[in-house]
This record gives structure tokens, sequence and C-alpha cells, in this order.
């Protein structure tokens, strides 16, 4: 019960502080308050006990560290989605049926081909079924990250093979 009383009282501390550095490195309300509870959540969940006369070093290097983690990973977000919008910005370049059957025909063989395995399934999970990069994180049981990095070097073998067309 004590330790609760104490982080009650950290959180009402220096709650306002760490929530204006995180919309100062973030530029986002909501995910500014998420970090902070996150931050607490963590403390709570781990059971680490945080002295008064260094809390406030701690809690606002921990929403630091968080902030830069939330930013990197949204710029990463940001590329694979920008690769992906370039993707399917591609013109098609003949209005020839056969042709375009022809070109359809060897994405598939193309996407068949993909190395490693989890690439395709990525692919495939990704464009076919639609799924979400967290979704398909969750179902293979890797990180959102490890996704982008696949998607990205499926998207790299797929551009080689239909350029060798």
């Amino acid at each position: 019960m004590e330790d609760q009383k104490t982080m009650e009282q950290l959180f009402r501390q220096h709650y306002r502080a760490m929530y204006r550095l995180g919309v100062m490195l973030l530029h986002d309300e909501a995910e500014s308050k998420d970090i902070v509870h996150d931050v607490f959540a963590e403390l709570m969940a781990t059971g680490r006990v945080v002295h008064p006369t260094t809390a406030e070093t701690f809690l606002l290097t921990s929403m630091r560290n968080r902030c830069l983690n939330a930013m990197r990973n949204r710029q990463l977000h940001e590329r694979v989605q920008r690769l992906y919008l370039l993707e399917m910005d591609c013109e098609v370049t003949t209005t020839d049926p056969s042709r375009l059957e022809e070109e359809m025909n060897a994405l598939r063989r193309g996407i068949e081909e993909l190395h490693p395995p989890v690439c395709r399934e990525v692919v495939v999970l990704h464009f076919h079924d639609g799924l979400k990069f967290r979704e398909i994180a969750q179902r293979i049981g890797v990180s959102e990250t490890t996704i982008y990095k696949h998607l990205h070097h499926a998207l790299q073998q797929l551009r080689t093979h239909l350029k060798a067309l």
C-alpha cells in the first residue's frame, strides 16, 4: 500500500513535466499521455522503487527514451508506407490483355519465389489478406520492425524479378 501511495505522489508531482517533454518531442498530445502512463505502468509492474531525490531525472530520462523509440518506429512505419505507395502508384504500362495477364503471372511467380519464405508470407498476409503490420507481427510472433524489414526485402526482390522481364 505504501508503494502505491508513493507512486501516486510521483505521478502527481512529475506528470506535467513528463507530458510537456512528450509533446515537445512527439508533437502528439495523445501519444504523449500514453507514454507517460506506460512509464508509470512499467514501474508498477516491475515493482521498481524510485528514490524521491532521483525521481525527476529517472522519469524524464525514461520519458525521453520512450519518445525517441516512438519517433524511430514512426519513421520506419512512414518509410514502409512510402515504399508501399510507390509500388501502388506504378502505372499499368499496357492495355493489351494478353500482356497484362503475362505480367500478372510473372508477379505471381515472383511472389512464389520470394526468399526467405517469411517474406512471401508477409507479402501475402499484407497485400492479399489485408492485415496490418501489427496483426502480421502478432500472427508470426516477431516485432513490427521485422515485418517492415521483410516487406522491404520482398518488394526489392519483386522489383528485380519484374525488371528482368
